[in-house]
């Protein structure tokens, strides 16, 4: 087959979380290495892949309506679904006109090699291996100023609400010489940020312990990332929020790379809830958590996810949520409606709530968070801060400072590119309440 002309073109589609943008990345990167050509999503490809998500039945929705999208901007291409939601519900996918293909997730490491097969009527189906890491190996590619690293998978949590530890198995994690082979090529890339992801980014070492072997935890990943050349920045994503204690911060205050931004997965601020969804602490256990986070990171932001409409969640047990968050005043908040997901615990759960009354608790939280981000980033008007530039668009150049602010700073024509992949000292003059970002100039 001459797939520079047959299949020549490929375009990605990525919903859902880091995990599913660093296997994009991945992906991306064997194409690229195979002389295929990456166009965008809306241009007209040879071969479409639909990273997809089954965290909630928008996200799913959203999967078979982009799927069904791209079929229309060119009707001959390959579409080809992976991810979360083609784990779980194959048949379900298998029935859509559009999808010709629906990969596993060991087949995402040989995409160009299964997708070829395909072509030629060779596939041969592999059974997905539920007790290894998935190594893609070192991927550099990325189309942001920062690198997201996946060093985990799976969850062994089972939390009522989620599909993830039946769409993606048990913990799993990287090893360590591995996760620095690729930070380190990231960084002769010139990038100076990189992302740990995971699934469950907590559990990260827990399926490496042997006997009589030091046992690995996530800390001490991040230390030996902490000394490789050329990286400035290492982000964190979401944590469970039980990982972080005093010995847990007393190593991670040691590091100076680790950005002072924490998203502390809470879902709910009512124990009874918390209890319903199977988290394993309460309100008291958390706010202890925050407190010795600010203790430690005066300037942190952090941010969470909040469900609200869980089956069972009563107006008052929403008003303990509400002044719990008031209390803890979360930097940002990303708001979700309770989606029923089949297969979970708390799909059969009683005393489902009505979408009306979601909806109202729902722009309730959105709104105290949009307040309280705003509050903050007024509080750093007059301020100086560094912020890493990551892009130039509307005459602005565009970044983010280490707590996780968003910086724009006013460019003229001739310094388009000048400060993209920068961290420069820039003075907060003011803020865009609509766009909760910061606005300053460069002093340095």
């Amino acid at each position: 087959m001459n797939k520079a002309k047959q299949l020549g073109t490929v375009a990605f589609v990525t919903l859902g979380c880091k995990v599913n943008q660093y296997e994009t990345n991945a992906m991306e990167q064997q194409f690229l290495n195979n002389n295929y050509k990456i166009v965008k999503n809306t241009q007209k490809a040879d071969i479409y892949v639909i990273n997809t998500c089954t965290v909630t039945n928008i996200a799913e929705r959203k999967s078979r309506q982009m799927l069904r999208r791209v079929k229309q901007i060119n009707k001959n291409a390959l579409v080809v679904v992976c991810g979360c939601y083609a784990e779980v519900a194959k048949e379900e996918l298998e029935a859509i006109e559009e999808v010709d293909l629906i990969i596993n997730s060991k087949q995402k490491k040989e995409i160009v090699t299964v997708i070829e097969d395909f072509y030629n009527k060779k596939l041969q189906t592999e059974e997905f291996l539920n007790d290894e890491f998935i190594d893609f190996g070192c991927v550099t590619y990325t189309e942001k100023n920062r690198a997201v690293v996946k060093v985990q998978d799976g969850c062994n949590m089972f939390c009522t609400y989620c599909i993830i530890p039946y769409a993606r198995g048990r913990i799993r994690s990287r090893k360590i010489e591995s996760v620095i082979k690729e930070v380190e090529e990231i960084a002769q890339k010139g990038i100076k940020e990189v992302v740990i992801t995971g699934i469950h980014v907590a559990s990260y070492g827990k399926n490496l312990d042997e006997e009589g072997k030091k046992q690995i935890r996530l800390i001490d990943l991040l230390e030996e990332i902490n000394k490789v050349n050329g990286i400035e920045r290492i982000r964190l994503s979401s944590l469970e929020p039980t990982i972080i204690d005093k010995e847990f911060l007393k190593r991670l205050t040691k590091l100076d790379k680790i950005c002072d931004h924490f998203h502390l997965s809470l879902q709910s601020g009512c124990n009874n809830i918390l209890k319903a969804m199977n988290r394993r602490y309460t309100v008291e256990e958390f706010k202890k958590i925050v407190d010795l986070i600010k203790k430690s990171y005066p300037e942190v932001s952090l941010t969470t996810d909040i469900i609200v409409g869980f089956p069972g969640e009563t107006e008052k047990d929403f008003l303990d949520t509400y002044k719990f968050l008031e209390e803890i005043n979360f930097y940002r908040m990303h708001i979700f409606k309770y989606s029923p997901r089949s297969r979970t615990p708390a799909a059969k759960m009683p005393n489902q709530i009505d979408g009306i009354i979601k909806e109202k608790r729902s722009r309730k939280l959105i709104d105290l968070s949009n307040k309280n981000e705003n509050n903050k980033n007024k509080s750093y008007i007059g301020r100086s801060v560094q912020v890493l530039f990551e892009e130039h668009k509307n005459g602005y150049f565009k970044g983010h400072t280490t707590n996780y602010m968003v910086v724009n700073v006013k460019a003229n024509k001739k310094e388009k590119n000048s400060f993209i992949n920068q961290i420069r000292e820039v003075k907060i003059t003011d803020t865009n309440e609509d766009s909760r970002e910061l606005i300053g100039k460069i002093i340095k």
